[in-house]
C-alpha cells in the first residue's frame, strides 16, 4: 500500500487513488460515479461500454446508432400505442 508525500515531505494517505476502483470506473463519467454507478451495475455497465466508443470509427458510429434505435424504439412505440 502505498501513499503519498506533501510539500512538507509528511506522508499523506488521503491522496491515494483506491486502486480496485480505478478499472471499474474506466469510461464512466464522474458525476455517474458520484451517484455509484460502476462496471459492476448494468446501468453502469452500458455507460462505460457506450463511453469506450470513439467517433473516429466507423464500426463505432454504427455500434452507437444501433444502441440509440435499440433505447429509443419501445419507447416511439410505446408512445405511438398510446397515443393512437
Amino acid at each position: 500500500m502505498g501513499g503519498v508525500y506533501d510539500d512538507e515531505d509528511v506522508w499523506n494517505e488521503d491522496d491515494l487513488l483506491p486502486y480496485a476502483r480505478l478499472h471499474s470506473t474506466h469510461g464512466i463519467p464522474r458525476d455517474a460515479q458520484d451517484m455509484g454507478l460502476d462496471r459492476n451495475v448494468p446501468e453502469g455497465a452500458w455507460l462505460a461500454f457506450a463511453g469506450s466508443l470513439s467517433a473516429t470509427k466507423p464500426s463505432h458510429r454504427l455500434v452507437a446508432w444501433l444502441l440509440l434505435i435499440v433505447l429509443v424504439l419501445p419507447l416511439v412505440i410505446t408512445l405511438k400505442a398510446q397515443l393512437f
